[in-house]
């Protein structure tokens, strides 16, 4: 077997995907016309995607503008994460957590954050009894859009979960509101919260309150940290109890940091193909993957923003195997971090676990 039909057979898992920066461009441009606005496909990926010699972090951030505007309706929101859920179980993926900030859907008919999570909740459990069935019931269409038929690669099996983000640059205490309403679904969908954003002008020492407060409600967490080299904002994601840390680059700087992580079985969502563009590394052979797992860290590989990007859990993986030369029992490992990190119940983890054993 070669190596692409190794990773493209493989079960997979996306801890850090999203929603936003991942909604299928054909769906946006019926989104658009649906508002009475026409746009070349051409000029629709340049509003949409970074090229590989995107600036920063806040130029990349520059790309959600436009398929924010398109998600303030249930039933866009609904359909979005259909599809988003669709296109990764095309590609074997079997564990999705998808997140979005619901502070940034209520200029439509949905004003609480416990609309925005029913909404996406309705769109992927569509997706699962659609993915359970193998396909066979109809197909979603939209428009022109359509969703292909399940693919050989799909494993029969699409589990869910949905993680509310507070925004960096938002008020503190609109974003404990949005983590007060979420407590409400936790369970019915929701696994979690983060906090996503603009982590270089919004340090991690804002958002103590935010997250001592996420602990008193019993809220699970992760923090987008070190995407932006301080190891300070890593540090502090992980003494304020989140179980896993977006992007995590930083770490790579410190062997301290790299310990501590490991000693409390923290996860790192590594999202390679963003952290090139956004230049959170200077490029793939300094990439950390191996020095994170050999420090005994569970790793996830993800897909950050499947749009912006313009990535797939198969090109993340496929990214590393051919730069790293990954061997089998390094994909377990990283699959086997992933499954330990995940915020599934264990129920959904047994079954993750005997799916790649299998």
């Amino acid at each position: 077997m070669s190596n692409s039909q190794r990773i493209q057979n493989l079960p997979k898992i996306d801890l850090h995907c999203h929603l936003d920066g991942s909604v299928d461009p054909g769906l946006i441009r019926d989104f658009l016309r649906q508002q009475g606005r026409d746009i070349s496909q051409e000029e629709l990926l340049t509003q949409l995607q970074v090229p590989d010699d995107c600036p920063s972090l806040a130029v990349y951030l520059e790309r959600f503008g436009l398929p924010i505007s398109c998600l303030q309706t249930r039933q866009n929101l609904t359909e979005a994460a259909y599809r988003l859920a669709m296109s990764a179980a095309q590609e074997g993926v079997v564990y999705l957590e998808v997140r979005y900030a619901p502070d940034f859907c209520k200029d439509g008919d949905m004003k609480t954050t416990a609309e925005t999570i029913e909404a996406i909740e309705a769109g992927l459990a569509r997706a699962r009894a659609e993915v359970s069935n193998c396909g066979k019931t109809e197909n979603g269409t939209r428009g022109q859009s359509t969703v292909p038929p399940l693919s050989t690669v799909s494993h029969g099996f699409l589990a869910t979960g949905i993680i509310a983000c507070a925004m960096r640059h938002l008020p503190q205490e609109q974003n404990m509101k949005m983590f007060r309403e979420a407590r409400e679904l936790l369970g019915s969908g929701l696994v979690a919260v983060d906090l996503a954003g603009d982590e270089a002008a919004f340090p991690m020492r804002e958002f103590v309150p935010l997250f001592e407060e996420a602990d008193h409600l019993g809220l699970p967490f992760t923090i987008h940290a070190g995407e932006c080299g301080s190891c300070e904002n890593v540090k502090g994601a992980i003494e304020l109890g989140a179980k896993r840390v977006g992007h995590g680059i930083a770490m790579r700087e410190s062997r301290a940091l790299q310990i501590l992580a490991a000693d409390r079985h923290i996860g790192v969502e590594v999202c390679p193909v963003s952290n090139l563009q956004t230049k959170a590394i200077p490029s793939i052979r300094e990439y950390p993957l191996r020095a994170f797992m050999q420090a005994g860290i569970p790793v996830s590989v993800n897909t950050d923003n499947r749009t912006v990007s313009n990535t797939s859990s198969t090109r993340e993986l496929t990214l590393l195997d051919e730069n790293f030369g990954l061997t089998d029992e390094e994909l377990k490992q990283i699959y086997l971090g992933s499954v330990e990190t995940a915020f599934a119940d264990d129920t959904v983890k047994d079954r993750l676990w005997r799916l790649y054993a299998g």
